[in-house]
């Protein structure tokens, strides 16, 4: 006969009272996850009540006052859209027009390989879906491989290969003394790696450093790649944004392929169009010929189908309209260009500021690195006093973007990082 207990009066069995209990406790043992550093350092900024705070954490484009950013390219391409939408949905891989386009862009208007369909490419969500199918595509047919990625860098990657499973190693990068490219080192570890590895590149303006091999040293990593067999997988979050110039952002990309490479490729229009929360982006893979490009991406459809299904339609056709059409694609160059030049801009004030308070310090690396971020050098506790001290906010690791800089809060931003780091 089943046990039986009473409860508020009624009779139940004892194992569905145990059960109850048992269901009570499934979670118990869940901890609070790590807060990201990027978004804490916008949560202390937000709740800061000083008239005189800075965010430089945020990596997103702002105007001179500030202000998030919409291109008129956008809003054009917007105009168009609405009420011819319909809500359906578009295939695995995504709007095969804005691949096409994307492609473009990353292996040039008229590559061989976009004319021999070489090239297996899905829409993505932004730069940060296009590398974690990637990363299960790595881990799904190259299971004893490893991923190398490059010290430091943008912190999502080692999630990303991590919740993977793909083993990471990491390789020499960033030089603290020089604050530029530890170039020798880095050779060192392509060359002693074993044969077939698996790299991440930052195609241009590098993540968190600014900090980019020149072409010749391009040509050198390539050349050594070929030597060890190693594949190349380029993150490219920023073409146009770094320079202004899309074919020039794309340059490393161009010396791989003139080199014979097979590599993969990560696109995202968050930074260069603005589209941060339509996360539109592109995966693309390399391959020997047509018929393993349609495996390859049959594979990545593959993937992409129990994690998210179809990708979002509405940046798609944005991206599409813009890069289809001659006079939005002009306007798109040219507005991309301006928010270059902006950051460009901000990064010679910087400087000039820094050096007209006769800082001991040299302040070349601000304007030596590119993109929408500037590592200063600076140290946790120096940037711990800009907080405390200016209500200046940043990520610890001294990383300042760009984009928060003004032609009004540079001279202030300026006094500070002075005052933090001059000799006692």
């Amino acid at each position: 006969m089943a046990l039986r207990t009473m409860i508020s009066g009624r009779a139940v069995r004892s194992g569905a009272a145990m059960g109850a209990r048992s269901i009570s406790s499934w979670w118990r043992n869940v901890e609070p996850a790590p807060k990201d550093p990027i978004l804490g350092v916008t949560e202390a900024f937000l709740a800061d009540p000083s008239p005189n705070k800075v965010n430089v954490g945020v990596g997103a484009y702002r105007d001179d006052d500030g202000k998030p950013v919409v291109l008129e390219c956008v809003r054009e391409a917007e105009r168009r859209i609405a009420g011819n939408l319909n809500m359906e949905y578009l295939p695995m891989g995504g709007s095969m027009n804005m691949v096409e386009e994307t492609l473009k862009l990353a292996y040039g208007e008229n590559s061989e390989l976009i004319k021999d369909k070489r090239i297996a490419a899905i829409q993505a969500l932004s730069g940060t879906g296009a590398c974690r199918i990637f990363a299960d595509f790595q881990r799904r047919f190259r299971p004893e491989s490893q991923i190398y990625i490059p010290v430091p860098t943008w912190s999502n990657h080692h999630n990303i290969w991590r919740d993977a499973q793909v083993p990471q190693r990491t390789f020499h990068y960033y030089h603290p003394e020089s604050k530029g490219l530890d170039f020798a080192s880095m050779m060192d570890d392509i060359k002693n790696a074993p044969n077939g590895s698996f790299f991440l590149l930052h195609a241009c303006a590098h993540n968190p450093t600014g900090v980019d091999p020149s072409e010749e040293q391009w040509r050198e990593i390539s050349y050594q790649f070929k030597a060890k067999g190693h594949f190349a997988f380029f993150d490219m979050a920023y073409q146009g944004f770094a320079s202004g110039d899309p074919e020039k952002d794309a340059k490393s990309i161009r010396i791989f392929l003139e080199d014979g490479h097979l590599i993969g490729c990560s696109q995202s229009y968050a930074k260069n169009m603005g589209l941060y929360g339509q996360r539109v982006g592109c995966l693309s893979v390399v391959c020997e010929d047509e018929k393993q490009a349609v495996a390859v991406k049959s594979q990545l459809q593959q993937l992409a189908r129990p994690m998210y299904s179809n990708p979002p339609v509405h940046g798609a056709l944005i991206v599409s309209i813009i890069l289809s059409d001659p006079d939005l694609k002009k306007l798109w160059l040219k507005e991309v260009k301006g928010m270059a030049d902006r950051i460009i801009g901000m990064r010679t004030a910087l400087r000039e500021n820094l050096e007209s308070l006769g800082s001991s310090l040299s302040w070349e690396h601000i304007t030596n690195q590119i993109g929408m971020f500037c590592y200063s050098g600076m140290t946790p506790e120096q940037v711990d006093r800009l907080t405390n001290e200016f209500h200046i906010y940043m990520t610890r690791n001294g990383r300042i973007s760009m984009a928060g800089v003004t032609t009004k809060n540079v001279a202030y931003l300026a006094n500070a990082i002075h005052d933090v780091t001059k000799s006692p």
